[in-house]
């Protein structure tokens, strides 16, 4: 059942605006304002019973959790209802019938009991995977599959509107997640999603972030036109930035670093730049989010930022799962990324610190090998099959 009312709970492109709004209650005004986001977020019943979780609000987080941070390639808004046509022009986003509702961003946040030293792991959109109901195809097609399945039996039974594009939706994230945890062997505990345009709107909202380049772009596909160096993107520019791989050395994995170093400097930006204490930026940010994100019905925002009190910008660990090849040959669904799910799953527990311990509500991660905030840039992969492990380097830095 989905629901837009005052019970209802928070967020790439990546849904990097899941990570400012984690952060907010550190002052009086700010805490108004988290209650202003908690009445006016959308929220769907996407989480199954065995993922749910029950705490005590305002005490430290009882058990590890993971959150499941979707970037959807999408031209609706969280409301069901299509995106202006001007407003996808000026993001280069193409007509509303583009995109194919894909989940082209996919990162598992986990937060271990406490709190603090989250890990964030990125999965690489193209990875050729069990999508439970469908076969096997790329992960980031198991929301629009289900999406499209749902809708149409919706259809059928004479829904219309926002409402059937809601429900289709809820369809959509309720696959995604039940393909990355048969992926990762972890539970998802709760779900954010982000449009493109409501990224755009975060990243503005927060009065842009600040990234460097390794050598200058042009990209007509996502409209990234930028010098080498140093600058400062939001907006339209901020979108261009994630979005684009073609051109790109190591194509998708490359676009990946960018999300993950554009979260850094959105994690450090916020922490450190006062947005909790000006009016002004903390009231555009809760705009943004209310009109973007979409979350999971049972996540309580109050509790859980109150429980995030040791969060800080050198607490979250960034990595991408391995990968054996970019260039898989499948049957139907062209070249895709060749991933090992007992790999993987051996991969996200090393991260976590937790060896065999892959569902949350168990004894919950510690910080031990959690490292501090870093770019993680995987190297090109080889067509063997030995799996390209990503590595970590001090500092946000520069990338492709």
């Amino acid at each position: 059942m989905l629901r837009t009312a005052r019970s209802r709970r928070i967020g790439g492109r990546v849904a990097l605006g899941v990570v400012s709004a984690l952060v907010v209650g550190v002052t009086g005004y700010a805490w108004a304002q988290l209650q202003r986001l908690d009445e006016g977020l959308v929220t769907a019943d996407v989480i199954s019973p065995s993922g749910q979780l029950a705490g005590d609000a305002g005490a430290p987080l009882p058990v590890a959790q993971n959150i499941l941070l979707v970037g959807l390639d999408s031209r609706t808004g969280a409301n069901g209802l299509p995106l202006p046509q001007n407003l996808l022009d000026s993001l280069h986003a193409g007509g509303g019938d583009d995109g194919g509702n894909t989940t082209d961003t996919m990162i598992v946040v986990h937060v271990p009991a406490g709190g603090a030293a989250a890990t964030a792991i990125s999965i690489p959109r193209d990875s050729y995977v069990d999508v439970p109901g469908f076969g096997r195809h790329k992960i980031n097609s198991a929301y629009s599959r289900a999406r499209a399945a749902a809708r149409g039996q919706l259809a059928a039974s004479g829904q219309s509107g926002p409402q059937l594009e809601m429900a289709a939706d809820a369809a959509g994230a309720k696959s995604a997640i039940g393909t990355v945890e048969k992926l990762t062997g972890l539970t998802i505990n709760h779900y954010a999603a982000v449009n493109l345009a409501g990224f755009a709107a975060l990243s503005q909202a927060v009065g842009g972030v600040q990234v460097c380049l390794n050598a200058p772009v042009h990209d007509t596909y996502s409209g990234a036109d930028f010098p080498a160096g140093q600058q400062t993107l939001s907006g339209a520019q901020a979108l261009a930035f994630v979005r684009q791989r073609h051109g790109l050395p190591n194509g998708d994995l490359d676009r990946i670093a960018r999300q993950q170093a554009f979260l850094a400097g959105m994690a450090k930006n916020v922490l450190g730049s006062g947005t909790f204490t000006d009016p002004a930026r903390l009231s555009s940010l809760v705009d943004a989010l209310q009109g973007s994100v979409v979350l999971d019905h049972g996540w309580d925002l109050l509790s859980f930022a109150r429980q995030l009190h040791g969060l800080s910008t050198g607490s979250i660990a960034f990595a991408t799962i391995p990968v054996q090849s970019l260039s898989l040959a499948t049957p139907s669904d062209g070249d895709a990324v060749k991933v090992d799910p007992s790999q993987v799953k051996k991969f996200v527990q090393q991260q976590l610190g937790t060896p065999g311990v892959t569902a949350s509500g168990g004894t919950g991660a510690t910080s031990g090998g959690v490292r501090p905030i870093a770019e993680t840039k995987s190297p090109p992969p080889s067509s063997s099959s030995t799996p390209q492990q990503p590595k970590a380097t001090a500092g946000t830095g520069c990338v492709n």
